[in-house]
């Protein structure tokens, strides 16, 4: 596996590599020789468009530049949409060259936090100024764009000159970028705790690899020399990069990890998913990590049966669809045939899934198992990005039906994150589906209230029949948002299911804020993104809940970066402040089901203020991009207690029911066992050093010069 890795390291492809960029410069020569000037014009938006894609931001700059100068000489020949066009790009590369000067390398916990205020306003200004003169101008061509417009606010703001720099005409008001409700500000202390990492987009798990107690970090980037990277929780509040201890050393990219006990020994391994976007050029092996139980992993890709053939993905889930105890693994591939591998019990796989009838064979970008129908069965929600989705429904007997468009659960016809939970508490599994209009034009008309052809997030209620109701609207959270990375957790530990989704698309313009939900009451939803300080414009992809410092609530990890090497950024964690509310943590052992229990289903029955009421959980890792721990943490609100907890594993068909249950604590279910085990579980109060720590990663790119740019 390392030496094909080492060699999908040098590959060159249209997000990452030069190539392109190169020709276009030997082609600008020959242009020049013959004098060719409509041909340079072109050639010179090109290469500063690859140049901005790989980091050269004043390269791209002056290329533009020297577009525009050109195109003076013939601009009667061409549409007046073309320099306008060439306005644009000059204001967003600029943008560009702003964020990097002082987002990046002048990088602080407010940067690039939406609205943009304090230590978030740029301190390196002739970037920013330039951005804003430039969009002004093409806005005096083209006053109704949205994007610009859109881009303006956000530009002047980090000038700090907002509201009042702005142009009536093309203000945003500051109460629309505000949010309506109340709640506490999450800091922002990844750089405190030397988790720093800077990358390209990835994924993220958060779990306990070394079974000490303590939640470990683990990273990814897509980046095909971009090295996957370990964190070990050391109990007291830091972590230390354990990377090469691990075993992980010469292990590159992985859009999207995910773990699980996939051979029942106990200890939690990792499956690393590549080469999403790329098509053919794509085909890279995804890896299977298996734990010694202390954190060391080994490739065991080939060995096991998952090698035979690579397609591109960034999406998997496990989940046991045949009952007998063990895990079973759901790949989901763009334009190639999605896999189904039977686990065979004894550390082997089988692709089954063309006699399973699961292949799909769109651009698939989440695959997610859930009972919805209560049969003790897993079914599969497969989302496109190109076509209808897919509710497969287990039939039992190895076979699948896709009953998406009977149930009427198809849309959004263009969707990316999804997965199953219980938003409201019923005891029934209901079902968010994103939207995926790549264009921040989209997203800035929704955000205005302006008319457009984009679909909007779903959130379809199950109704205990095995039937599905849609209710974003109902829920407030049918909006255009173009999540990538998401998942769901419990902020304030009331029992009802909060969610993140890390947003944005390739290209530079989009610059959108990541938007955090707040579940009020299984009733609707609030948007807390600005006032939680979770609103990052920078582009999110790998999302987990988990309580790293053991304090009984749930911090947010992202991580942040785009797909393009000039696009890379630091991820952030966000810091629980706490609600006062209680808690139980439940680590489940199977027996006759999968060892880590994944598919089981918790209810817990509590009185809540004197209200008495149910919080429900499925075991799993959350959402479709970002893995949460397999320890389940469950909020409980105001109870001390839980009067009635039970655990439904379905492999066994058992309910085992435990009373009176202390809140407070980490408690370990074993199938089949009288009781519970309480174990020990040491806070480990986050330690904020007072001095910056250094990136855990490559070194940073290259400043951009401060020199004078022409105009």
């Amino acid at each position: 596996m390392l030496a094909l890795l080492e060699t999908i390291r040098t590959d060159d492809n249209r997000y990452l590599g030069d190539s392109q960029l190169r020709v276009a410069i030997d082609r600008l020569t020959d242009a020049e020789d013959r004098q060719d000037q409509v041909e340079q014009f072109h050639l010179h938006v090109e290469i500063a468009y690859h140049q901005l894609r790989l980091g050269r931001s004043r390269e791209a700059i002056e290329h533009y530049q020297s577009a525009r100068t050109i195109l003076r000489s013939f601009s009667n020949e061409v549409p007046p949409n073309v320099e306008r066009d060439l306005i644009l790009d000059l204001a967003v590369a600029n943008l560009r060259l702003a964020e990097t000067q002082n987002c990046v390398h002048g990088h602080t916990a407010n940067s690039c936090l939406l609205p943009i205020r304090g230590r978030g306003i740029h301190t390196r200004r002739d970037g920013t100024k330039r951005a804003i003169k430039y969009l002004t101008q093409y806005l005096k061509r083209q006053p109704d764009d949205v994007t610009a417009r859109w881009l303006l606010n956000i530009a002047s703001m980090a000038l700090g000159t907002y509201p009042n720099g702005v142009p009536k005409r093309f203000l945003i008001p500051p109460e629309k970028f505000e949010s309506k409700t109340k709640f506490p500000r999450f800091p922002d202390i990844t750089k405190e705790l030397g988790l720093n990492v800077f990358s390209l987009c990835g994924g993220t798990i958060i779990d306990d690899f070394d079974q000490d107690g303590f939640l470990d970090l683990v990273n990814s980037t897509w980046n095909t020399a971009g090295q996957i990277r370990f964190f070990r929780n050391r109990g007291d509040g830091t972590f230390v990069d354990r990377t090469e201890q691990a075993g992980l050393l010469g292990l590159y990219d992985g859009l999207n990890m995910v773990q699980a006990d996939y051979d029942n020994d106990g200890d939690l391994d990792i499956l690393v998913l590549r080469g999403a976007w790329l098509g053919r050029q794509g085909r890279h092996p995804n890896s299977l990590l298996r734990n010694d139980g202390h954190a060391r992993f080994r490739d065991v890709t080939f060995s096991v049966g998952l090698g035979d053939v690579h397609y591109p993905t960034q999406t998997a889930a496990w989940a046991d669809y045949d009952n007998d105890g063990d895990l079973d693994l759901f790949i989901g591939n763009e334009r190639f045939p999605c896999q189904l591998f039977e686990n065979s019990g004894q550390g082997t796989f089988h692709d089954v899934a063309k006699a399973a009838g699961v292949r799909n064979r769109l651009t698939t970008k989440a695959v997610v198992w859930g009972d919805y129908d209560n049969d003790r069965r897993p079914d599969l929600y497969v989302s496109n990005l190109d076509g209808p989705n897919r509710l497969y429904h287990n039939n039992g007997d190895g076979t699948f039906t896709d009953v998406a468009a009977r149930l009427g659960v198809q849309k959004p016809y263009r969707s990316f994150p999804s997965w199953f939970w219980d938003v409201n508490n019923d005891g029934v599994l209901d079902l968010y589906v994103s939207a995926y209009w790549s264009d921040v034009r989209f997203v800035a008309s929704d955000f205005l209230k302006l008319p457009h052809e984009a679909e909007v997030d779903h959130l379809y209620l199950g109704d205990g029949r095995g039937g599905f109701r849609e209710a974003a609207a109902e829920y407030n959270i049918a909006r255009v948002t173009l999540p990538m990375g998401s998942n769901f957790g419990d902020l304030d530990n009331d029992g009802y299911p909060d969610f993140y989704l890390g947003t944005g698309y390739p290209a530079y313009r989009a610059l959108m804020p990541n938007i955090m939900y707040h579940n009020l009451a299984g009733k609707r939803f609030a948007d807390v993104s600005a006032a939680g300080g979770f609103s990052h414009l920078q582009k999110g992809h790998g999302v987990a809940f988990a309580d790293l410092d053991n304090d009984g609530d749930q911090d947010v990890m992202i991580e942040l970066g785009g797909a393009y090497p000039g696009d890379a950024f630091w991820n952030a964690l966000f810091e629980n402040p706490g609600f006062g509310n209680h808690w139980i943590k439940i680590r489940l052992v199977g027996r006759q089901s999968n060892r880590w229990g994944v598919g089981a289903r918790i209810r817990a029955d509590i009185d809540d203020a004197g209200t008495r009421r149910s919080v429900f959980k499925w075991v799993n890792s959350g959402g479709s991009f970002g893995c949460n721990p397999l320890r389940q943490e469950i909020g409980i609100g105001s109870a001390t207690t839980i009067a009635r907890l039970e655990v439904f594993w379905p492999t066994s068909g058992r309910t085992q029911v435990l009373r009176n249950v202390p809140a407070d604590r980490l408690i370990e279910i074993t199938e089949g066992a009288d009781g519970y085990r309480s174990l020990d579980l040491k806070v480990a109060t986050f330690h904020h050093r007072p001095t910056a720590a250094k990136p855990t990663s490559a070194p940073l790119p290259a400043e951009p010069s401060s020199a004078a740019i022409p105009e």
